[in-house]
């Protein structure tokens, strides 16, 4: 295998994904035991996600469930992908990561992103708009100097003051920019739009400027991955969440993981086939060998120093024995 994975670290975002036929309270406790699955076998991080008001997604409160995953697991790294600061005052999210941080020393990330909901309605119950996110570069410097003691107000974040929490930043839209004046670790996707993908990670590297966070630049590129024994087998693990996209797309609601032959048996509209198959198309699937030849070529591109991989399907069986092979191919890798 190549020695190019084998020098990246592979971790994983777990968005709580809720299947058809099975409660939140399940999606939750499956993440908690994903995480306790995948730290033998050498994944580096687990991060959790905030979404508010979506019916497929449980994970609402990342902080909350990153306590739990931390508290089941004893080495792997757990943080958020992300904590999304315009939802929040950076004083509270200060506290919250310092809270984790004391309890789990030194295995706590801070992932930070800058979407404040997905619809109106959400916006309006989070008290927050789309001008909230403007001055995100704002927010992530007034959150961090309540870890520095920096803070102008005179008040003393506790217990978060003078802990060290990484933070980085999520990518998205001026996110790249914004990571590199900071001086901030990035993550960066999806790995199927690799012009855009490669436009942002030339972005941030232009305009790093070293910090006491980040002495160069160190970026993570995020996306699906699934492995399987042949590529038949990984596509389908594709085809539970290409149609929750798929489905969402042309009716606007977010809906729950159906099992992979309920969706292969469904007659689609033409708007619906072909949202479907836009969402598959350009995936990282496939055997070892060809996961691990398409993983060369992305991180040869980027120069990334991790992989960040966020596959969600149905059934849980093939999920894991996706991130089982995948973990072969980075531990082979490093051979």
């Amino acid at each position: 295998m190549s020695a190019t994975i084998g020098a990246v670290r592979f971790s994983v975002l777990d968005r709580s994904r809720t299947r058809e036929g099975h409660t939140d309270a399940e999606a939750l406790r499956d993440t908690v035991r994903l995480a306790r699955e995948l730290e033998p076998l050498g994944y580096h991080r687990f991060w959790v996600s905030e979404h508010h008001g979506v019916p497929g997604v449980a994970g609402s409160a990342p902080t909350v469930l990153a306590a739990a995953v931390a508290g089941a697991t004893h080495s792997i790294r757990v943080g958020t992908g992300g904590v999304m600061l315009p939802n929040h005052r950076p004083l509270v999210v200060a506290e919250q990561f310092g809270v984790l941080e004391s309890l789990f020393p030194g295995r706590i990330d801070m992932g930070l992103g800058r979407s404040v909901g997905f619809t109106g309605g959400v916006r309006k119950a989070l008290g927050h708009g789309r001008d909230d996110a403007e001055d995100f570069a704002g927010q992530i410097e007034e959150l961090l100097g309540w870890f520095d003691g920096t803070s102008p107000t005179g008040v003393r974040a506790r217990p978060s003051e003078g802990l060290t929490v990484p933070p980085f930043v999520l990518a998205m839209g001026e996110g790249a920019a914004i990571a590199a004046r900071a001086g901030l670790p990035m993550v960066i996707g999806d790995l199927r739009d690799r012009e855009k993908l490669q436009r942002g990670v030339d972005t941030y590297r232009a305009a790093f400027r070293p910090s006491r966070w980040a002495a160069e630049p160190y970026i993570v590129v995020s996306g699906t991955v699934a492995v399987a024994a042949s590529p038949e087998e990984a596509r389908r693990i594709l085809v539970p969440e290409a149609w929750s996209m798929a489905y969402s797309r042309t009716h606007g609601t977010f809906p729950p993981l159906a099992p992979a032959e309920f969706v292969e048996a469904l007659t689609m509209t033409a708007k619906e086939r072909g949202c479907y198959e836009a969402a598959l198309a350009g995936q990282l699937a496939g055997t070892e060998e060809q996961v691990a030849a398409e993983l060369e070529t992305v991180l040869k591109a980027t120069g990334a120093q991790e992989v960040l991989v966020t596959t969600s399907t149905y059934d849980r069986s093939a999920l894991l024995d996706s991130y089982r092979r995948l973990a072969g191919i980075f531990t082979a890798g490093g051979g």
